[in-house]
């Protein structure tokens, strides 16, 4: 579905990412992984063009996204919740939501029908601001506005990082809905490698801004786990 070839990134002149070569299967979870600043954010910002500059392509269903901004990127079906959030704090949680309707290919400006289902506090709270929500709240929020743009690729960043137990266990099980009964095809950041293990499907590290190995999770053995994300 996504095929990333000999990508390498920069910020500025620095070379953030190598040779990356990667497929992600349609309808599938992947988790990358890797130890702190090996890259794996730079990957999923990569994927949305949001480094300075990057060289090799990026295809979506054999369309060639490379030379594509990132608001083509986001209209071609692919959403990202960034590290941090990053809502509005003075916008209310429903200006939040609908912020990401914008990257929707439909006309129409409104909440998806899946955000009530999944995100019943957000509904409750709609004119709410978002800034006054909890960090886990504001995290459901960064999910549901990415919803709104009707996406077929969701990029998740950190989804649990720095949150209270009862809301990861909720954003989990929202995760795994949305792959499974969805069907959605999810690229996931992740340092919780037990959760990566149980949620995904197919795994790539990095190190050092290259990827050290890929492949089936169900191959992913507790020694290369060791060896390469082990602190």
């Amino acid at each position: 579905m996504l095929v990333l070839e000999e990508v390498e990134s920069f910020y500025g002149r620095s070379r953030a990412l190598q040779d990356i070569s990667l497929q992600i299967p349609r309808g599938k979870i992947t988790a990358i992984l890797g130890r702190n600043g090996v890259g794996k954010t730079t990957l999923l910002k990569t994927i949305m063009n949001l480094t300075t500059r990057m060289s090799g392509r990026v295809l979506l269903d054999d369309v060639d996204l490379s030379s594509a901004p990132t608001h083509r990127r986001a209209r071609s079906g692919i959403a990202y919740v960034p590290q941090g959030r990053q809502i509005i704090p003075d916008f209310t949680v429903r200006e939040n939501i609908l912020m990401g309707a914008f990257a929707s290919p439909s006309s129409t400006r409104e909440i998806p029908a899946l955000v009530p289902e999944l995100f019943p506090y957000l509904m409750a709270n709609l004119e709410r601001a978002g800034g006054l929500l909890s960090g886990g709240q504001q995290q459901q929020l960064a999910i549901a506005r990415a919803l709104a743009a009707c996406p077929t690729i969701l990029l998740l960043d950190e989804p649990t990082e720095g949150i209270q137990p009862n809301i990861v266990e909720e954003i989990q099980k929202i995760i795994l809905r949305l792959n499974r009964e969805e069907a959605m095809t999810i690229i996931m950041v992740d340092q919780n490698i037990a959760f990566a293990r149980q949620a995904s499907q197919r795994f790539a590290i990095l190190e050092k801004g290259r990827i050290v190995r890929s492949g089936a999770t169900a191959d992913l053995t507790d020694a290369e786990i060791a060896k390469h994300l082990a602190v």
